[in-house]
């Protein structure tokens, strides 16, 4: 369906949905990031939800990833570093490279915080089927792709 200025009615209540969910979204990762630790900044969790996942990665690979210039990254991961978060070592397949990977104390933070936000949606989403919740997941990772 149109409405009156042409767009479709899907569209815009896709555009309103998504903006809602984006700014809950970031008050969260900032919450969960000063939950990791006090000085560390809301898009830096993502980072580290990163690396837990993937296992060490290089620099430019995380930017690519989340869509970030090297400078901004670069910025991130040196603020990661001094929190004691992450550590990098040299890339054994190309010494001008460094791979990037969490301390144990930055897994130790990460997992106990990540243990508490899974218990969080498990409450949120309990009234909801599996099936739905992972067909959530399926389209989210469908947009997420793009």
């Amino acid at each position: 369906m149109r409405d009156v200025s042409g767009m479709d009615h899907e569209f815009l209540a896709l555009e309103r949905e998504l903006a809602v969910f984006l700014r809950r979204a970031r008050a969260s990762s900032g919450e969960m990031a000063r939950e990791v630790h006090p000085d560390l900044e809301p898009a830096a969790y993502g980072l580290l939800l990163r690396l837990e996942d993937a296992g060490e990665q290089r620099a430019t690979e995380l930017a690519g990833y989340f869509g970030v210039g090297k400078a901004t990254m670069s910025r991130q991961l040196r603020a990661l570093e001094s929190l004691g978060l992450i550590a990098r070592r040299p890339d054994p397949a190309d010494g001008r490279a460094s791979l990037v990977t969490l301390t144990p104390e930055g897994r130790t933070r990460f997992t106990a915080v990540r243990g508490a936000r899974r218990a969080q949606y498990v409450r949120k989403l309990e009234g909801w089927d599996r099936r739905e919740i992972a067909e959530l997941a399926r389209l989210l990772h469908r947009l997420n792709a793009l």
